[in-house]
């Protein structure tokens, strides 16, 4: 054809290579984009578990005490210890669904968009000529 540059069979191949290394490149920087997402979810979810422990552990020792001395005025000392404690472990349920909860909602680890696109990617290379005809419907 007139006027279209003719590029040898090396230089398709070289060009091939430095397009499927850009490829590979970009498709590895969304899998750490979103890998670091999901970590921030979680890092979130485990620092509301982590609070809940701190909780109940300062709660245990601080108000565990007032709550029974102050409980015993009015009822037996068991029963006040005993009180004391349901209402603390109520504390602790609560935290720990709300870490639960925030946990679910980040999902899956796995970098879900990255390997649809390396699933594409193989797909593409195994099999060129059925990834061209379905661009041609398109």
């Amino acid at each position: 054809m007139p006027g279209v540059p003719q590029q040898s069979s090396a230089d398709l191949i070289k060009l091939a290579g430095e397009q499927l290394s850009e490829l590979v490149r970009a498709e590895v920087a969304l899998a750490k984009a979103e890998l670091q997402d999901k970590a921030a979810k979680t890092a979130v979810s485990a620092g509301l578990f982590g609070a809940a422990g701190v909780s109940v552990f300062w709660a245990g020792a601080a108000l565990a005490a007032a709550a029974v001395l102050g409980l015993a005025l009015v009822l037996p000392a068991w029963l006040a210890a005993l009180a004391t404690a349901g209402g603390l472990l109520l504390i602790a349920a609560v935290l720990a669904l709300a870490g639960r909860w925030r946990l679910r909602r980040a999902g899956s680890p796995v970098p879900q968009r990255a390997l649809r696109g390396l699933r594409a990617d193989l797909a593409t290379l195994t099999h060129p000529a059925a990834d061209a005809a379905h661009l041609e419907r398109m």
